[in-house]
């Protein structure tokens, strides 16, 4: 597991586009047969990428934790962008299709990912209490429809970990699909100083990239951005891409609390 440390704007203004790649990108999650984590310290989080290759992959439990296994004082959201899997969690096991989503309480000892060309996108956060376990399937995720055409910004938004969804500490969790023809995400853009953000971008052609914005409203910075490589999103910061092409996000948050419109919106006019 490497460490991500927080930047405040002062630093992110000044920062080369390798500095700002260095602190904000993740540019491999998914390595075949492999677990990767990413701890950060905006609010704790921690990122990760599971792609098992024949053997099942167990959760580790890294030293940094200072904790006797991996969720003793944490919760667990894991969204399958890849082929059917399985998760067994303390023997259960839950079967998740293509973006499933999974919950995983505080206090599970054992948790095991599996499935030929599954793909787990991983979040954890820091948690008070223990919620249930809980499995939730795209269908069940009650898409809201967002954005135009006109407007390039044509969207599904899919919510999985967030208050009237799946119950968690702190964790928030969902994805965006962008419609063919529109390349925009989540503009007019928006911060929330009471909670960091991580998007994973996927389902990006090979060829084609997306244009991410990060930084004060007054002073944005770019970063371009690959299939399955994933953004660490400062409170202070916007976070907002332009792709090449249509694609999708996973986002997740931590921080203060779990309502999904908890924003400050940005108006276009104002981005500097």
């Amino acid at each position: 597991m490497t460490q991500r440390f927080a930047v405040s704007p002062r630093e992110t203004a000044q920062m080369t586009t390798a500095e700002r790649r260095a602190h904000f990108l993740i540019d491999t999650l998914f390595v075949p047969g492999d677990i990767t984590l990413v701890y950060t310290h905006y609010d704790r989080m921690i990122v990760g990428g599971v792609q098992p290759q024949g053997q099942p992959l167990g959760l580790p439990n890294p030293g940094e934790l200072k904790a006797n296994f991996f969720l003793e004082r944490r919760e667990l959201g894991i969204l399958n962008i890849g082929g059917a899997g399985q998760v067994t969690v303390d023997g259960t096991v839950y079967e998740l299709g293509n973006q499933d989503c999974l919950y995983v309480g505080r206090g599970s000892k054992d948790v095991q990912f599996a499935g030929e060309g599954a793909k787990y996108y991983v979040l954890s956060a820091p948690a008070h209490q223990h919620y249930p376990t809980t499995r939730r399937t795209q269908a069940e995720a009650t898409p809201v429809q967002m954005g135009a055409l006109e407007t390039a910004n044509q969207r599904t938004i899919y919510k999985y970990i967030y208050n009237e969804g799946i119950a968690s500490c702190q964790l928030v969790m969902g994805l965006t699909q962008l419609q063919a023809g529109s390349v925009w995400n989540t503009m007019p853009s928006h911060t929330h100083t009471r909670r960091m953000e991580a998007y994973l971008y996927f389902n990006l052609p090979d060829n084609q990239r997306v244009l991410h914005l990060l930084g004060e409203p007054s002073e944005t910075r770019p970063l371009w951005v690959s299939n399955e490589q994933a953004i660490l999103s400062p409170p202070w910061s916007i976070h907002t891409g332009c792709g090449t092409s249509a694609y999708a996000f996973i986002w997740g948050m931590a921080g203060e609390n779990l309502e999904y419109t908890d924003m400050d919106p940005v108006g276009i006019y104002d981005l500097r």
